[in-house]
């Protein structure tokens, strides 16, 4: 034997000790995984013809109130402070029945724009001007009142099990349309109610998990991508690396785990090299960046965010989220003792996003990118606890959708007179979820991945595409 070409490596050892008993064990545990990833592990074509190339989620955490935003309700106004028996959610949870709480008024006007006549309240001055841009669903239901489980729910469709997330299942089935990117990009992700498992991968391939970003002292920054090394010395280091890693990786193809940090090692190389030059505002000119409301105190962070998202979407990003918070204990949008805290967020995002509208449509991206606004669940018409503030209401809430092949300036279902339960045309988040791989050219039920000896997929056994809404 040449001494030179000996290695000692830890599976040369288990396949040379004990009559190789080691190496078969670890063979099988290896052939096991190997069924779990090896149905669709990689981008398959769509199954039909796509409206949409891409999804930006502009994710508003928390639970924004649909009665004092988009879902306009007189009688709130009418029987302000009146006191009417509800079927509330965590009373009906703890003891079997509701209660009586009084009513309590938008505390913004509503009024009709666009040529739609779209009821949008005052709170929104700026998304009023994208009235007839807008695809309203004004009668979502989910799982869970609390937002720990309704917050994972909306992203992986489950409200306790650990599931792909909605954006690694795109990510899976399409892939991304740029190499140097990543398929599926989070922005500023919380790391409560779900953290890491609202981007994760969970059982998919891990390449397929969401890349955080993260604000840095409350601004995007893109410097710490750049190399502070010579670029042909670290290419000549990450090569060396990347062959070391493959002569593991060959005898066990399906060792996924190394595959994903494997090409982790490569996608930080492309980004490290290209991302600096096509992400940030400092590549855009004044009048974009005050689109986005950059430079401002009140909306400059969320719109760093917003314009990141339109680069990512036109570099062929598939799946970018855009999450929203105010760095406080709860989530943004949960105002249970002080509604007008609505404005706040409000003012901080109202501008960004109706920006990123404009951005997009300007440069024809809307058409192709589908923009899904909205939270884990809505709230309540009445006064918590005959209060200042609204609770949590899985029942009946509003999110809108844009771009992307859905019908423009329409509303579809429709809440009770009070906006507290969905009475007509009910849409679950599983057919929410189920429309948005539709619009992607994906059949909800046919894209599956097999594990523990089922096929699982992000609507589980539910879902129906709401084709009312694709244009």
């Amino acid at each position: 034997m040449n001494p030179t070409s000996f290695t000692l490596s830890r599976r040369r050892t288990l396949q040379t000790i004990a009559c190789g008993f080691g190496h078969l064990a670890f063979s099988g545990l290896v052939a096991n995984r190997a069924m779990a990833t090896s149905a669709l592990d990689g981008p398959v074509p769509s199954h039909f013809v796509p409206k949409a190339k891409r999804v930006i989620f502009l994710f508003m955490a928390g639970g924004p109130s649909q009665v004092d935003t988009f879902d306009h309700k007189p009688r709130l106004f009418s029987d302000h402070d009146k006191s009417f028996y509800f079927d509330d959610a965590r009373s009906v949870a703890k003891t079997g029945k509701g209660r009586e709480l009084k009513v309590m008024q938008p505390h913004w006007d509503f009024h009709q724009h666009g040529e739609s006549g779209a009821w949008i309240s005052d709170l929104l001055p700026h998304l009023q001007q994208h009235a007839d841009d807008l695809c309203f669903i004004k009668s979502m239901q989910t799982e869970g009142v609390a937002h720990g489980p309704a917050t994972l729910f909306l992203h992986t469709g489950a409200t306790q099990f650990v599931r792909p997330s909605v954006g690694s299942w795109i990510s899976y089935g399409l892939g991304s349309e740029n190499d140097n990117l990543p398929g599926f990009v989070t922005i500023q992700p919380a790391p409560t109610n779900g953290g890491p498992r609202n981007y994760g991968a969970a059982f998919l391939p891990a390449r397929y998990q969401g890349t955080p970003v993260y604000h840095n002292g409350g601004k995007l920054e893109f410097s710490n991508l750049e190399s502070r090394r010579d670029p042909g010395q670290q290419r000549r280091q990450l090569d060396l690396l990347q062959r070391l890693n493959e002569q593991q990786r060959l005898p066990y193809a399906a060792e996924s785990e190394l595959d994903a940090m494997v090409r982790s090692y490569e996608m930080g190389w492309n980004m490290q090299s290209h991302a600096p030059a096509a992400l940030g505002p400092d590549h855009e000119t004044e009048a974009t960046k005050q689109l986005y409301g950059i430079g401002e105190s009140e909306t400059d962070a969320f719109g760093r965010q917003c314009l990141m998202a339109r680069q990512l979407a036109e570099s062929g990003t598939r799946f970018i989220q855009v999450c929203y918070g105010d760095n406080s204990n709860n989530p943004a949008w949960d105002q249970h003792s002080n509604m007008p805290r609505h404005e706040v967020h409000a003012g901080r995002t109202d501008k960004p996003v109706a920006g990123l509208l404009t951005d997009l449509k300007q440069r024809g991206l809307l058409e192709d990118t589908l923009v899904w606004w909205g939270g884990e669940f809505g709230r309540t018409p009445y006064a918590e606890n005959n209060g200042t503030g609204r609770d949590h209401n899985p029942g009946g809430f509003s999110v809108w959708l844009a771009g992307g092949g859905v019908k423009p300036g329409i509303s579809y279902g429709a809440t009770d007179d009070f906006g507290h339960h969905a009475i007509e045309n009910p849409v679950h988040m599983h057919d929410l979820h189920a429309t948005i791989l539709h619009l992607l050219g994906i059949n909800h039920e046919h894209l599956t991945f097999r594990h523990d000896g089922r096929d699982f997929r992000l609507t589980d056994v539910h879902g129906h595409v709401v084709r009312d809404i694709i244009a």
